[in-house]
């Protein structure tokens, strides 16, 4: 089994953002930039299910420009086996590579590479679309599963258990399918320092949107970006009948 794995270069979830002064977007200038955190949950799956012998090759796969190579040499510490980058300069967000673009694009990496397998994250934590893998499935014509927190892998199928409002949910897939995956499906392991050394030896492969025939022009573009209100402080009521006047008067709630 071949697993292709998407990952994208996101600012690092420790970092406070803030909006740039004329407004046009987040201010990207010297922040510390790592993989997805649901992304790399994607890759520690897929690296498992090699060292369990359930698969023979995981490729990482990102979209962004040339300093995307240092996510893709995480994902290759944490045991991938090869990389490839489609180089652009265009953001991976609103008003840049979008969704749809970004589906695609690893719809042409799938046609190419021919994987049985698509792990990805459910979401980036920088716009939270959470459409691409969706989107794939649906271009493929791939079987999906999202929001994955359990993956077991049969012969010629597989089972996923994913949360729902009422509980869990376990769906059995065939393969060719695209999982997204979710916080509780496992741990990502911290890359040792030997296999990052290794890492810089393993191949990583360039190539750009247009060597696979795809258009990213955006169809969106983003209007103004800005922080969210600042939250007032709550006051206490003495009585149940003052705080149904308040929530009338004030807040007009009711």
């Amino acid at each position: 089994m071949k697993i292709l794995v998407p990952i994208k270069r996101v600012v690092d979830y420790n970092v406070k953002i803030r909006v740039k002064a004329d407004q046009s977007g987040v201010e990207l200038a010297n922040v510390k930039m790592s993989v997805n955190p649901f992304d790399e949950i994607a890759i520690e799956e897929a690296v498992r299910l090699k060292e369990a012998g359930k698969a023979t090759e995981v490729i990482a796969v990102s979209i962004g420009p040339d300093k995307a190579q240092e996510q893709l040499r995480t994902a290759l510490a944490i045991g991938a086996d090869r990389a490839i980058l489609v180089k652009t300069d265009a953001p991976i967000d609103l008003g840049g590579v979008e969704p749809l673009a970004v589906a695609k694009i690893l719809k042409a990496l799938v046609e190419k590479e021919n994987p049985d397998l698509v792990i990805m994250g459910k979401q980036s934590i920088d716009d939270d679309s959470n459409q691409t893998g969706q989107m794939l499935s649906a271009l493929l014509g791939w079987a999906q599963g999202t929001f994955a927190g359990k993956l077991d892998i049969g012969s010629g199928d597989l089972k996923i258990t994913r949360e729902i409002d009422g509980g869990l949910e376990t769906l059995t897939l065939k393969t060719p399918a695209v999982i997204t995956t979710d916080l509780r499906l496992n741990e990502p392991r911290y890359a040792k320092l030997p296999d990052i050394m290794k890492a810089k030896k393993k191949p990583l492969e360039e190539m750009t949107p247009e060597d696979l025939g795809v258009d990213i022009s955006p169809r969106l573009s983003i209007v103004k970006v800005a922080e969210p209100p600042v939250r007032q402080g709550g006051g206490k009521v003495a009585s149940v009948d003052e705080l149904i006047d308040k929530l009338k008067t004030e807040a007009k709630v009711i």
